[in-house]
Parts: C-alpha cells; sequence; structure tokens
C-alpha cells in the first residue's frame, strides 16, 4: 500500500483541475521540500470538520493526487505553488501527523468511456455552459461559459465537474462516481440545482 503527503484543504480537488495555494505553516513547508525533492506529488482530501491551520481536523477518506506544476517564494516565509489533480485516492489510515500529515492510500479506477456515454456528456456540457453564462450575470465571471475543453472525452468530463464551480460537498460527490455515465449525470443534476437556486444566493440580482 502507497504512503502519501496529504494536504487536507476545505476544498475539493478534481482530476485534471488546478489547485493554487499559498503555503506557510512550518509542517507543510516541510512536506513541500519534501515533495519537490522527490516525484512531486501529494494527496489532497476535504476536511470535514475543523479548519486548515493548526490541525485537530477530521477528513474525509475520498481526495485526489496532486501534482506540482510550478512553485515559487513569495516572500514572508510564504511559498506559492499551483498543482493539478491526477488520479483518485481513499485514504485506508492516517498515520501519525510528524512532521506533516501521510496516508496510506489506494488507487480508485480510472473512469472509462463508453459510446453511450456520448449524449450524457453533451448534456452535461450544455448544463454547464448555460449556466456559466448565467452566473455571469450575477457575480463577476471567473470562467468564460466558451471556455475551451479537451477533445478527450475523459478528461473533457472531469473539466467540466470543476469548471461548473460546484460547492465542496457537491464535488466530493462527483468524485465518488463509480463511473463516467454518474459523473455527468450527477454534474449535469447539481448544475441544474444550483442554477436554481443562484438568484436567491447572489446579493446582486440582475435587473
Amino acid at each position: 500500500m502507497d504512503v502519501l503527503p496529504m494536504f487536507p484543504l476545505g476544498t475539493v480537488l478534481l482530476p485534471g483541475q488546478p489547485l493554487p495555494l499559498q503555503v506557510f505553516e512550518p509542517r507543510y513547508l516541510t512536506m513541500l521540500r519534501d515533495v519537490a525533492a522527490g516525484d512531486g506529488r501529494f494527496g489532497v482530501v476535504l476536511i470535514e470538520r475543523g479548519f486548515e491551520v493548526g490541525g485537530g481536523d477530521q477528513r474525509f477518506a475520498i481526495g485526489c493526487v496532486a501534482s506540482i506544476e510550478q512553485v515559487r517564494p513569495m516572500g514572508g516565509g510564504r511559498v506559492g505553488l499551483i498543482a493539478r489533480g491526477q488520479e483518485r485516492i481513499e485514504v485506508a489510515r492516517w498515520l501519525p501527523d510528524d512532521p506533516y500529515p501521510r496516508a496510506e492510500i489506494t488507487r480508485l479506477p480510472d473512469l472509462t468511456w463508453a459510446d453511450d456515454d456520448a449524449p450524457r456528456l453533451a448534456e452535461t456540457e450544455r448544463t454547464v455552459r448555460r449556466a456559466l453564462t448565467v452566473m455571469s450575470e450575477y457575480r463577476s465571471p471567473t470562467l468564460p461559459a466558451d471556455i475551451e475543453l479537451a477533445d478527450d472525452p475523459v478528461t473533457r468530463s472531469w473539466q467540466l465537474a470543476w469548471v461548473a464551480q460546484l460547492g465542496a460537498l457537491d464535488q466530493l460527490a462527483l468524485l465518488r462516481s463509480s463511473s463516467l455515465g454518474e459523473l455527468l449525470e450527477t454534474t449535469a443534476h447539481l448544475t441544474s440545482e444550483a442554477l436554481e437556486l443562484l438568484p436567491l444566493q447572489s446579493p446582486d440580482k440582475p435587473d
């Protein structure tokens, strides 16, 4: 069973998703040095209860491997990094948080494409792009509705999952998907639900 350095966060990381971080806690600076000197990979899981800083948190078991793409010093003892989500993992056992969180993990199977997923992919993409258009009417857009997506259908499906900008628990549900069809259907369903609630949540309603 593999042992992986772990970074519990208040956000979910999905495969293919970019992850910008500012690292300042001494234990995670130590972890970053060790990871950068190795294969550049660490695990990310969502914090179930507690906070990112200080330890003592409870963590969900399903997560994602992050691969470091860029590291830069920011001054004041902070280090900025950009990582990207890779394969999904499940924590089998947490090891002592000394000098930083580590866990024994198993790797979850990659989701695979089937021809009957094509209609689901098309419908999910329409739903997500429509949601991005509506979001731009209520808040400053972070992603354009015409964002370019990968040609590979599996990669494209995961991109739609994080482009939809759902909440952390919704994204965790997506991360737990057992098939690509389930991922696409759940993404479309949760995005439609979020779209219905958007006018009630936004402080800046359009005229």
